[in-house]
């Protein structure tokens, strides 16, 4: 039977780790310029960008200005088609995050320690928020911390995910629902998950309680569309 998710339900109050507030603004408000610095280097236009995610062209625009926050479904798209991990859209185009070459802004060298305070973040849309648990973006794997709020998922119910890779999941409180392929599966607290990323998914929260999980992507890269731009 296909779990249901009660979309209704009030977000309760919860103690989240703490994370630094102007980092986690910094890096959400520069993901836009992001994107368009990283399409404008793979010499992509908004359109064939667009065309590529399958989404509309203005909806490219309005993310690049920083107008519109994209679901998580669309992020997957976009690092995809442009050939980047999601760790490596952390990196915040101010230079304040650390640098996909293992360097800071300053030079220094990124030790291998990523204190929880912190930590950079991206907030998406419904509200999903991910911490990146690497100190620098790492080009074989996405390791982050996830929050998904009562009542959010992945993607709409009808357009599901799928990618390069393998996904491993830990969830550390709240009911993860995850669809794989036609299946759809419950995971609580202290419950864990893996999957071929390539069969169609979504996740999704369960009840009225948050979900706080670890989260970790495998050779993301092993994807037909990454970095095929010709």
């Amino acid at each position: 039977m296909r779990a249901r998710v009660n979309e209704d339900a009030p977000q309760p109050p919860r103690s989240q780790p703490s994370v630094r507030s102007d980092a986690a603004a910094s890096v959400s408000q520069g993901l836009g310029s992001r994107i368009r610095v990283e399409r404008g280097k793979a010499g992509m236009s908004v359109r064939e960008l667009a065309r590529r995610v399958e989404v509309s062209h203005s909806l490219i625009s309005q993310i690049e200005r920083g107008n519109v926050t994209p679901s998580v479904a669309t992020l997957w798209s976009i690092a995809t088609v442009l050939g980047l991990s999601v760790a490596e859209l952390f990196s915040d185009v101010s230079g304040d995050a650390a640098r996909g070459d293992g360097r800071r802004s300053d030079g220094r060298k990124a030790g291998p320690i990523q204190p929880h305070e912190t930590r950079t973040s991206i907030t998406l849309a419904e509200g999903v928020r991910w911490e990146r648990l690497t100190a620098s973006s790492d080009d074989e794997v996405d390791f982050v911390y996830v929050v998904y709020p009562v009542g959010s998922s992945s993607c709409d119910e009808n357009a599901l995910i799928r990618h390069g890779g393998r996904e491993f999941g830990y969830v550390i409180s709240g009911r993860l629902g995850v669809r794989i392929g036609f299946d759809d599966y419950e995971v609580g607290p202290d419950d864990s998950i893996s999957f071929d990323s390539t069969i169609p998914h979504r996740l999704y929260t369960i009840g009225d309680e948050p979900v706080r999980a670890i989260w970790m992507v495998l050779n993301r890269r092993n994807d037909p569309r990454a970095g095929s731009f010709s």
